[in-house]
């Protein structure tokens, strides 16, 4: 018998992919090591700049879809300016 996360379990019942994000993650998590090579603390601004940047220069849409919803990921978890 094969068990399965409670994770797993709801991502199936919401038909969510748990590896559909896997590029977006990754790309996030080498700018953020590459920036951390430059500057002690990243901040959400710096990999939004960063990712905004890839974006004017890229031309593969398929690298911009990526790019896009990396950023739409980093945005969705910074917190408003008030």
């Amino acid at each position: 018998m094969q068990s399965t996360t409670t994770e797993e379990q709801l991502n199936a019942f919401f038909g969510r992919d748990p590896h559909a994000f896997e590029a977006e993650e990754q790309l996030i998590a080498e700018i953020t090591q590459s920036l951390h090579a430059h500057k002690a603390d990243v901040s959400n601004k710096d990999l939004i700049f960063a990712l905004i940047q890839l974006l004017e220069i890229e031309k593969d849409v398929i690298k911009l879809d990526i790019y896009r919803n990396a950023l739409e990921m980093v945005v969705q978890k910074t917190p408003d300016d008030v």
